[in-house]
């Protein structure tokens, strides 16, 4: 590697890292930890590369890239920050910032995109490009958009890139995971925002619904949700209603078109639940959100903001001792961020103090799931303000993972088990059956419907329950009517 770096960051252990690594690599390196310092440098000629910090003491580390390619339109800027967003990772793609990395980065892979940038260096006889405006942050629309996890990196990165291109873009993934606060970002951080952002649903099926949601998104965003689960001629509808619009005279309003579907959309096509041709008018552009489990780094911090969040609309203020933040982080989270969200909605109302207790994660965990990560031996739980019981070492917890020919009278039994071992020599709280029940129906409930594609009448029929009966146990256990569950 070859080439002199300028390093702006003030903190100064990572200034020394950077320093002794890039130096090692062969590279000359000039670091501060001012940006006022760096421009000097940078107007003076010197380096060949940038690596800059975003939130510095003098100013923002982004906001000071337009400067620095107006003096050197050839030099190469990777923005480090720790300030792990969506609107960071958009606003360094804006900048036209060479790279953007997470903090804490792996130093490895920075390497590997210094040596990169260096590689690369536009030629100074090239012409310069034209600087695009840097846009003033935009508020961060409801931020479960946040992660270093690499998955979530990389859903920046290709939101940054799509963000303001004529692509439909089609975002994927499993229930919870925060596909509509993606969606709502291609909106609300695109050159779009000032038109109107309308929300297309199964519950709007008729043509006059279709044709008046896209009459209010006309020149804004049109997000049509799920669209597997629309029925047949709402599909024609939708697949008419975008024809028009690519060959009508009023094309240039022509909204962006955004959809949300389940972790498979191609899955969707292969059974018929959505249309190959209107998914191939959707799918420009498909983004898949990681779900919880994919990204366990980033349960923490997210559970830090849903608490500030909560306090910001009215609850109590919390935070999370060290043994909650463990605790939660090892739990499973099969419903994603929102079940998160909720988890920490209620901690903020239940914790006795300021700093929720380990004991009192594990109880709202327990008493929210049968299948929670142990306490620590001798670590005292609380329910309902009273000591509740200590559970059982470790090494007695049934691990989650179970046979593939395990009967499901056995996988049942072995989950049960595991919930009372939880409890120690004590028993679980009061209201242990219909809570079991509801674990198991609710879920039950979801797959019969998604098996028999929203129609309720077969799901009636499948479960050998009455078609009204079940329409009440979908509205009892809240479930969405999402993805083809559509009340009749």
């Amino acid at each position: 590697m070859d080439g002199t770096v300028l390093i702006a960051d003030d903190d100064r252990t990572i200034r020394t890292v950077l320093t002794q690594a890039l130096t090692r690599a062969g590279c000359r390196v000039h670091a501060t930890g001012s940006l006022s310092q760096l421009l000097r440098w940078v107007e003076e000629g010197r380096g060949d590369l940038v690596i800059t910090d975003v939130m510095m003491p003098d100013g923002n580390g982004i906001d000071m890239i337009p400067a620095i390619h107006k003096a050197r339109p050839d030099l190469p800027v990777i923005v480090i920050s720790a300030q792990n967003t969506i609107v960071t990772a958009i606003r360094a793609t804006e900048a036209a910032a060479f790279d953007y990395l997470p903090k804490p980065f792996d130093l490895p892979e920075l390497m590997t995109r210094a040596n990169q940038a260096l590689s690369r260096r536009v030629r100074k006889t090239d012409p310069a490009p034209s600087a695009a405006p840097v846009p003033e942050a935009v508020a961060d629309p409801a931020l479960p958009l946040i992660g270093h996890a690499p998955a979530m990196q990389n859903l920046f990165r290709m939101v940054a890139r799509v963000l303001n291109a004529d692509l439909p873009v089609m975002i994927a993934g499993e229930a919870g995971v925060g596909k509509t606060v993606v969606a709502r970002s291609f909106h609300d951080l695109s050159d779009r925002r000032e038109a109107g952002f309308v929300v297309l649903t199964s519950a709007d099926l008729s043509e006059e619904a279709i044709h008046n949601a896209a009459d209010r998104a006309q020149g804004g965003t049109l997000l049509i949700e799920d669209p597997a689960g629309f029925d047949t001629a709402a599909q024609a509808r939708l697949i008419g209603m975008i024809e028009a619009w690519e060959v009508g005279p009023r094309r240039n309003l022509m909204p962006r078109l955004v959809s949300t579907t389940g972790a498979d959309p191609q899955a969707d096509v292969a059974a018929a639940r959505l249309r190959a041709d209107l998914y191939y008018r959707l799918a420009g552009v498909t983004i898949t959100v990681p779900p919880l489990r994919a990204r366990v780094d980033d349960i923490p911090p997210l559970a830090r903001h849903l608490l500030a969040r909560a306090a910001a609309q009215g609850l109590p203020h919390r935070t999370l001792s060290e043994g909650a933040t463990a605790l939660i982080r090892a739990y499973p989270f099969p419903g994603n961020v929102r079940e998160l969200e909720n988890l920490t909605r209620r901690l903020a109302l239940t914790a006795a103090g300021s700093e929720i207790s380990e004991a009192e994660a594990h109880t709202a965990l327990a008493e929210s799931s049968p299948i929670v990560p142990p306490a620590p031996a001798g670590a005292p739980a609380v329910r309902n303000g009273a000591p509740a019981p200590v559970a059982a070492p470790a090494a007695a917890a049934v691990p989650l993972g179970e046979p593939a020919n395990m009967r499901l009278a056995q996988s049942v039994e072995m989950h049960l088990q595991r919930y009372f071992d939880l409890h120690g020599d004590q028993l679980p709280p009061p209201g242990l059956y219909d809570r079991i029940l509801r674990e198991i129906e609710k879920p039950l409930l979801e797959i019969a419907l998604d098996a028999t594609g929203g129609n309720q009448l077969r799901c009636a029929d499948l479960l050998g329950i009455n078609r009204n009966t079940l329409r009440k146990k979908l509205t009892d256990l809240n479930i969405e009517v999402t993805r083809r569950r559509k009340l009749m």
